[in-house]
Parts: C-alpha cells; structure tokens; sequence
C-alpha cells in the first residue's frame, strides 16, 4: 500500500492511535531518515545535558542542500541498531519529552503560508497513512486541534515557522547556493548555539550591534531567547534586516 495524504482541518476527528500495545510500537523509529530543526537541537542537547558541540558530534550527520547550501543537520543512525533513531529503546523514545517536532506532529503533514502583508501565518494539515504504521482507522475521540494540544508541539512550530521565514526570504532574495562563511555562520547561529555563545561573550562577535546590557544578559543563560537572536542575527548578515 502506498502512503496517502488525507486533508484535514482543526475541527476534524483524528482516526489514529499509537501506543505502545500497537504491533507496531517503534517501528517508525527503526527506518529513520529525520532532519532536525535548530529547535530540535535546543531541546535535545539540554535534555541530554549535553553542549550542542557535543550533542551534533555524537547523534547528527552534517550536510549542505546541494542547491540551496543550507545545512541540514539529520540524526546519526545508531550503528547496532540498522537505521533506527539513536535515542530509541526497546520501551520507547528515550527523550519523549523532548522529542523533535516531527515525532511529535505524526502522522500529520503540516504546511503554512504566510500573507506578505500582514505576515498572518495559515497552517494547513494532512494525514499521512503509511503501510508500517497499524494506528490507523482507530477513533481516539480527538479532535485534530485537540490532539495537537496533547503533542505540545506550539513551541516546536513556532520556533521552526521563524527558520521557514529565514529559507523563504533566502530562496527570494539569494536564489542558488549558500557558500563559504555565510553558510558556516547560518550553522554556528542556528544549531551550534553553544559555540555562538562563546563568539558573542568571549570573541565579541555581535560587538557593532549594540545590544542592551538585559538582552545580553538573557541570551548568556536562555537558549531559546539565544536561537532567537541568532535568526535575527542570520537575517542581517544575509539580507541587511536590523536587528531589533
């Protein structure tokens, strides 16, 4: 059976369960070919208690679009396991909590576009059946709005809607490949955030900026408000948007 994609809306009931009494609990996780977002990095590495240097050595591959020159960060297969995810157990994800936002948004598809105007964002979501997956045709009761509130997954989205506005504004305004240090400054800004805390505070890397003593402040302890000012960052160096 091919994959399928079925159009739903907020107020529609989602026919899928998952759990771990379904024959097929984890094998999502067992072929796995997964980008991870900045986002997702954020959340793993600090679930992990890991420096961000640490966690891309350790669990990620690095490569570059070979069009747009855009990294694209992927979890690292677990060498004993095939291609299964390397945080994967016989009971189940191991950094549940923390999972990335695709794990979270399955098996729902979700697109957006954004009005140039007004810069509203419209999501839109599809089902997606595939054969391995036996959680299907099974009512849980939920609403699809209901039960991407049970995902948590706002935060995920709203963090990855900035980097898509990034690649959007990058597509329109630099069509073609993203090379040399812009392409090495989009990585260390947007995933290694470690190593751009380290640039900022003790190499003085955002020095012509000006930034207010309680910005700086925030970002030497939040990764989140950091990944922020890191996309801020990316989109001066690329398309001369000031940084507020």
């Amino acid at each position: 059976m091919a994959e399928e994609m079925i159009p739903l809306n907020l107020q529609d009931l989602m026919k899928f369960d998952c759990n771990s009494e379904n024959e097929c609990f984890n094998e999502c996780c067992r072929d796995l070919n997964q980008a991870l977002t900045p986002y997702d990095v954020l959340r793993l590495k600090q679930c992990l208690g890991m420096s961000s240097q640490d966690f891309l050595r350790t669990y990620t591959a690095l490569h570059y679009g070979p069009k747009s020159g855009l990294p694209v960060i992927e979890f690292k297969p677990n060498p004993g396991m095939g291609y299964a995810c390397p945080l994967v157990t016989p009971q189940g994800c191991s950094v549940y909590k923390d999972r990335p936002a695709s794990c979270r948004m399955y098996p729902l598809a979700r697109a957006i576009s954004r009005s140039r105007k007004t810069g509203e964002i419209t999501q839109y979501f599809a089902l997606i059946e595939e054969p391995h997956c036996k959680g299907f045709g099974r009512q849980n009761g939920q609403t699809v709005e209901e039960w991407l509130k049970g995902q948590n997954v706002d935060k995920h989205n709203q963090a990855n809607d900035k980097l898509m506005e990034v690649i959007s504004l990058k597509n329109r305004i630099m069509p073609g490949k993203l090379e040399g240090m812009s392409a090495d400054n989009f990585y260390l800004a947007l995933y290694d955030l470690d190593a751009f805390r380290e640039q900022i505070f003790e190499n003085a890397l955002l020095k012509d900026f000006n930034l207010p003593d309680a910005i700086l402040e925030t970002i030497r302890k939040d990764d989140e408000a950091l990944l922020d000012l890191g996309i801020k960052w990316i989109k001066n160096r690329l398309f001369g948007i000031e940084i507020t």
